[in-house]
């Protein structure tokens, strides 16, 4: 039986891929646009592909496109193609000298990038440096070109930015939408004392790290583009705030993990659970409404109310009068989640724990 080259979930995952990958390649494509005209004809070199490879490479594909990062590696790629146009002034061309010259490019470029591609991509314009014909320019004129490309990869950044908001917003929807399940699983384990479904809940979890990790980044680069870009600037507070419900939000993921795996070493005994599943459940419709109001942010108030309602109930005296010591440091250890995310709505730390009862 012949297999297909693309399965349906692979082509659907392709087209995702080059949907959310479209601003990138318009900005990489005028960046690389701009880097040539300038060269060719405000300078008159006659080929400045330099110019062009340094603004791509700077660009690239990276989550992480803040101003910062794109200069970090401009610089390193520059350096590189002086330190190599140099050499081969002092050394000429030949076999050993293409070795020294690739050796310092990619020692160049491993100190100021961790990306191994940065690496590859100076490395390689290094090589081209030593293998293309002498320019009509004379010494360092490559370099000029590089200067071009680097200067205009960060001017691109700030003023054709990626939309890093909206990267931003689908990853935290992408977070949300995976915390949605787990507190269902979480719930039924509870209500049926379902250990399979308290172990899926865990995985889900476990597997969010990757997404808080790229909502950390693309909001990274969110607020240090919003800083430089003049038609971004106005949306700096909105990112802000965004940034504090993720530094909290994150918080409550991991508190989530904990309480998870006490639930999965608790349950299996053949009780069931309903109180304890009340209240996992309030925590589940709060969360959901904390992250439908990132598009609305007059939802907020309401995830606050419903955590202060719930928070308000986290007194195993009041849940579980009389009940195993397993079942009240479960409602004990629902405590700090509750209160991380009532910091993820901007409430202070102590106005959140003075939400929840004395004990």
């Amino acid at each position: 039986m012949r297999v297909p080259f693309f399965s349906r979930t692979d082509l659907v995952t392709s087209l995702a891929r080059v949907r959310s990958s479209i601003p990138a390649i318009i900005q990489i494509v005028l960046a690389a646009g701009a880097a040539y005209a300038i060269t060719h004809y405000g300078i008159g070199h006659a080929i400045p592909i330099l110019a062009v490879t340094v603004t791509i490479s700077s660009l690239g594909f990276a989550r992480d496109a803040r101003p910062r990062r794109v200069l970090e590696n401009a610089i390193g790629v520059v350096i590189g193609i002086a330190l190599s146009e140099l050499l081969l002034i002092v050394f000429g061309k030949g076999v050993w000298q293409y070795g020294v010259v690739l050796l310092a490019a990619l020692v160049i470029a491993r100190f100021f990038s961790a990306s191994s591609a940065f690496a590859v991509a100076a490395a390689t314009q290094s090589m081209f440096v030593m293998l293309l014909p002498d320019p009509a320019g004379g010494p360092f004129t490559r370099s000029l070109d590089g200067l071009v490309g680097g200067a205009v990869a960060i001017a691109v950044t700030a003023i054709i930015p990626r939309d890093p908001i909206g990267l931003a917003r689908a990853d935290a929807r992408r977070l949300f939408a995976e915390l949605e399940p787990a507190f269902a699983a979480i719930v039924a384990a509870l209500r049926h004392d379902d250990v399979r479904r308290a172990d899926a809940a865990l995985d889900r979890l476990r597997a969010t790290q990757p997404l808080l990790d790229d909502w950390a980044a693309t909001l990274g680069t969110a607020q240090s583009i919003s800083r430089i870009s003049p038609f971004l600037r106005r949306r700096l507070p909105a990112v802000t705030e965004e940034a504090r419900l993720l530094r909290y939000l994150d918080l409550a993921v991991r508190n989530l993990r904990v309480v998870t795996r006490r639930i999965d070493t608790t349950i299996g005994d053949g009780r069931r659970r309903p109180e304890l599943a009340d209240l996992v459940s309030r925590i589940a419709v709060a969360t959901q409404v904390l992250g439908e109001s990132l598009s609305d942010v007059e939802k907020r108030p309401a995830a606050r109310d419903a955590l202060e309602a719930v928070g308000g109930r986290l007194d195993p005296a009041l849940v579980l009068p009389g009940a195993p010591v397993g079942e009240t440091v479960l409602v004990l250890m629902l405590r700090p989640l509750v209160i991380d995310l009532l910091m993820a709505t901007g409430m202070a730390h102590d106005d959140a724990r003075g939400r929840l009862p004395a004990l």
